[in-house]
């Protein structure tokens, strides 16, 4: 049993879970923690790449193996996010990005003005946005109604490993958009990508859960078989939670009785 593709306008994925490329300790770590997540996309930050150098980052990237969707981090303006934006469509990285526009530098919370600003000129200029945001129902409908192809709602702040801190938020959003969500920042570990998944999520992306971890590798692994175990979780439909205890054995035809 393997989930059904992810798709994100006209792109098709095979696993649902999305990883970065930052933090590592090495190239090499990077490489072997890529091919234990299982994922066939990776995001990169077109800020690391170095054109001077032959692109740097993505000189140690399997090209063939993985599809390279870019982001804008280290953005904090709707302007600078079109700049890099346009950057990557000239660096040959295509016309899908990861819109991530921050308000703040101590929290790295998404701006949610210039986020949506933002969207609406990418999608004017041909872009398939991805676009990261806060877990607020209403800025993202706005972003789906601005033509987002994917909204990426917070977990929680990047790089906290606090987990999906609003539940009940992320469901909504989930529950009223038609396009694909996909859970962003903040998922420490294994059991966090099983919750946002058994929310209905479309998919979940991280970085700092594998790459920070103390076994990067072990932890892809497991990030990958929480996002497949979710997945059918999700799809099979938990038992209600009640009150008080229902035993797992009936009482008809009990020998004796």
């Amino acid at each position: 049993m393997h989930p059904e593709p992810l798709r994100i306008g006209d792109i098709e994925l095979r696993s649902r879970l999305i990883v970065g490329t930052g933090k590592y300790s090495s190239p090499e770590l990077m490489a072997r923690a890529l091919a234990a997540s299982g994922a066939d996309a990776i995001t990169v930050a077109v800020r690391r790449i170095d054109p001077g150098r032959g692109g740097g980052l993505l000189e140690a990237i399997d090209r063939d193996r993985y599809r390279i969707l870019p982001n804008t981090a280290g953005c904090f303006t709707a302007a600078d996010a079109v700049r890099v934006a346009m950057l990557s469509r000239e660096l040959g990285l295509g016309d899908w990005v990861k819109l991530e526009v921050l308000g703040d530098p101590a929290t790295l919370l998404p701006d949610p003005v210039q986020t949506l600003e933002a969207t609406c000129v990418l999608v004017k200029e041909g872009f398939t946005v991805l676009a990261y945001t806060s877990d607020d129902p209403v800025i993202a409908q706005r972003l789906e109604d601005a033509g987002a192809t994917s909204v990426m709602p917070a977990g929680s702040p990047i790089g906290s490993g606090q987990g999906i801190l609003n539940p009940q938020h992320v469901r909504i959003i989930i529950e009223k958009l038609r396009v694909p969500v996909i859970v962003d920042a903040g998922v420490g570990t294994a059991s966090d990508v099983a919750i946002a998944m058994e929310l209905g999520a479309a998919g979940v992306l991280l970085n700092t859960g594998i790459a920070c971890a103390r076994d990067p590798i072990s932890m892809a692994h497991a990030m990958r078989l929480a996002c497949e175990s979710g997945y059918w979780a999700a799809r099979a439909g938990r038992i209600p939670r009640k009150l008080y205890g229902s035993a797992s054995s009936p009482k008809e035809g009990v020998i004796g009785e």
